[in-house]
């Protein structure tokens, strides 16, 4: 996890060799805590009701006798209940309301006259203190109601995600595999970005796409697609069948919606394991990233429209091939990665990062692995940028030469 804690990942694979500098086996799942607590208040926060008093007592030394510095005190509870519950606000008014004594009419103390204590001014002061204690206390009940009811959404949200976005195994039929998924939502893990793999009597099929759109409306459509793809990859048929159903699927849904302007760009990998070889159906998405013997390239094929247009193209979509061997590494991701800008407003440069990383590999040895891919994008994009405004989804697979056990 970065240091900025807003990654949400999913992180499944394992390591091809001893010299990775972790023990082999398989990685462990990494889920964004703020989705199950509420993060704590900044540390200037929690220390402020204390820096308060210091202020008031500091304030008091240094101005004249006459002047009732105590009456500042009657904003403690207020400023302890942005991060105090309700028994240590109850605790700070107390405190507030003793304080005030001490500061207006103790002469050990502060030197002032001990008949000042109960003067009409400082009785009112006491008085508001406590009023304004009780409406401390009803606030910090309210702000801890309000972060049982986030931690609630947020698992429930967490747990939506993982439903549409099911974790991706290490190994899927003849394909090793590790997947990422990063909502641009802070705090939440429902987006419009998706990724499937699924091994099939047809060869090892995935799908990773981006939907227009966001909010429920697009994890509606997100839980279409996925549903649709999941239950067309089992049947007889191509990948261009696939996606024809795909597009039917889709074009339900707009009718549904009443939205004539509902797409999905994606990229539709079938893996055929006695040929070495993918086949790629590309519906205006982000071109597969091959790394392969130090080379990293991207496979541009034909364009094809995007799912929920296909009624507008005079031709159907063509499929391509690619090699794909032992040793090879195929990246899918969404524009959420490419897109991300650092503080000149540059975007992230893919291409050069991962020929930076994995390029010119001329030793002996195995590759890289999907898990490698994958650890090296999310320590390296999060120091590219550190503001989020899409969604990050991205998808690495390996063939299984069987060296894993």
């Amino acid at each position: 996890m970065d240091r900025s804690g807003e990654w949400i990942l999913e992180r499944i694979g394992r390591d091809r060799g001893p010299d990775r500098g972790r023990a082999a086996g398989r990685l462990a799942e990494v889920v964004d805590s703020r989705g199950f607590e509420v993060a704590r208040p900044p540390a200037w926060m929690r220390w402020l009701p204390v820096a308060y008093v210091v202020f008031v007592l500091l304030l008091e030394t240094v101005t004249p006798t006459p002047w009732a510095v105590s009456f500042l005190l009657i904003a403690l509870p207020v400023i302890a209940a942005y991060t105090l519950g309700p028994v240590a606000v109850a605790a700070a008014t107390v405190f507030a309301v003793v304080l005030e004594g001490v500061v207006a009419g103790t002469p050990c103390c502060t030197g002032h006259n001990i008949h000042m204590l109960w003067e009409n001014h400082h009785v009112a002061a006491y008085v508001a203190t406590g009023l304004v204690g009780a409406l401390g206390v009803a606030l910090a009940a309210h702000r801890r109601r309000q972060e049982r009811d986030l931690v609630r959404a947020h698992s429930v949200a967490e747990a939506l995600m993982r439903t549409l976005l099911r974790p991706v195994p290490h190994r899927v039929g003849h394909l090793l595999a590790a997947g990422l998924y990063r909502s641009g939502e802070v705090g939440t893990m429902v987006g419009g970005d998706l990724y499937d793999l699924r091994a099939t009597p047809s060869g090892e099929r995935a799908i990773i796409g981006d939907v227009r759109g966001k909010g429920l409306q697009a994890v509606r459509t997100v839980a279409d697609i996925l549903g649709s793809f999941r239950e067309a990859v089992h049947d007889e048929g191509d990948l261009p069948a696939v996606a024809t159903r795909m597009e039917r699927r889709l074009a339900r849904e707009a009718e549904d919606l009443l939205d004539d302007e509902l797409f999905v760009t994606a990229a539709l990998i079938e893996y055929d394991a006695a040929a070495h070889r993918v086949t790629i159906i590309n519906h205006g998405h982000i071109e597969p990233v091959l790394i392969s013997g130090g080379e990293v390239t991207p496979l541009i094929g034909p364009p094809a429209l995007p799912l929920g247009l296909g009624a507008l193209a005079d031709e159907e979509p063509v499929a391509y091939t690619h090699p794909f061997a032992h040793g090879d590494v195929l990246l899918l991701c969404t524009d959420g990665l490419i897109e991300a800008r650092d503080q000149t407003g540059a975007f992230y440069p893919l291409l050069d990062r991962l020929r930076h990383r994995f390029g010119g590999r001329t030793a002996p040895g195995p590759g890289p692995g999907p898990a490698d891919v994958i650890d090296f994008l999310n320590t390296d994009l999060p120091r590219h940028t550190r503001v989020f405004h899409d969604d990050v989804a991205l998808l690495a697979l390996a063939p299984d030469d069987g060296s894993e056990v």
